[in-house]
């Protein structure tokens, strides 16, 4: 049976699975579907179309599912989508997404979400995130796998993280950051790339080696993103390891919103 207690709230028509534990005084809507492992601590609320996968472990006082911080938001029926083995700290607030976009505010798997985070609507994380307290997202911006963001981190709407990317603490995200740039700053300038954390992921020295290049040519030779994405370009024939690395770097950089650029 289903480890929920007395106090909490459960809607007749939510569908939790028979492995799913709920704790006191925590309340799940109707539209609510929770996979098998999963874990629901106390004082939560969890409402709206949300569907939550396997093996989460959802900590007390959070607030999921709830409608966009959205004026435009009438009542439609958006949706909150968080994956597998994702572990959500303290007073964190992730809303169903809106209208205007894709209708989905979308969480990936195995990402470990500290206290404090907001995800407005029509965010997109990806996977192996680590968001650390109060980092702060305004809606549609996009989060890239192996993401680091550092406390009280805050990210303009509509502004993407690439892949493997990092924020110091207190960063000010107004533009993109490219894949594996580590910032830091208000508004955020990039420092240097993510080395040590590419290592750890077992990136070879042949990978790394072209992380470095692609550094060199966006940050320290003074070119255009132009002539800079031209130079990334060739890296692919030096290290063809790199090949996929290159590709997802420019990929990023042609898909930059001009009013916005990236982070440099």
């Amino acid at each position: 049976m289903m480890a929920i207690h007395s106090t909490a709230l459960i809607d007749p028509s939510a569908e939790l699975d028979s492995s799913v534990s709920v704790g006191p005084y925590t309340v799940v809507g109707p539209h609510v579907r929770v996979g098998s492992g999963t874990s629901i601590g106390a004082h939560c609320v969890i409402e709206g179309h949300t569907t939550i996968g396997q093996d989460n472990r959802i900590f007390q006082f959070n607030s999921l599912g709830a409608v966009p911080q959205d004026k435009k938001y009438a009542g439609e029926p958006c949706e909150l989508v968080v994956g597998d083995r994702n572990t959500i700290r303290e007073f964190c607030t992730f809303n169903i997404g809106s209208p205007g976009d894709t209708g989905v505010t979308r969480v990936g798997n195995d990402n470990w979400i500290m206290a404090y985070v907001h995800l407005a609507h029509d965010c997109d994380v990806g996977n192996n995130t680590i968001f650390a307290n109060n980092a702060q997202l305004a809606g549609h911006v996009q989060v890239g796998d192996w993401v680091i963001l550092g406390g009280f981190t805050v990210v303009h709407q509509f502004v993407r993280l690439g892949a493997h990317s990092m924020t110091a603490m207190c960063s000010l995200l107004f533009a993109d950051l490219p894949p594996f740039v580590m910032c830091q700053g208000q508004p955020a300038e990039a420092r240097s790339m993510n080395y040590e954390g590419l290592r750890r992921r077992g990136f070879s020295p042949e990978r790394i080696a072209a992380v470095k290049a692609m550094h060199k040519a966006l940050y320290r030779e003074d070119l255009t993103l132009e002539a800079a994405s031209g130079k990334i370009a060739g890296l692919s024939e030096k290290y063809p390891d790199s090949a996929p690395d290159v590709e997802m770097m420019l990929s990023f950089l042609q898909q930059a919103a001009p009013q916005r650029g990236i982070v440099r």
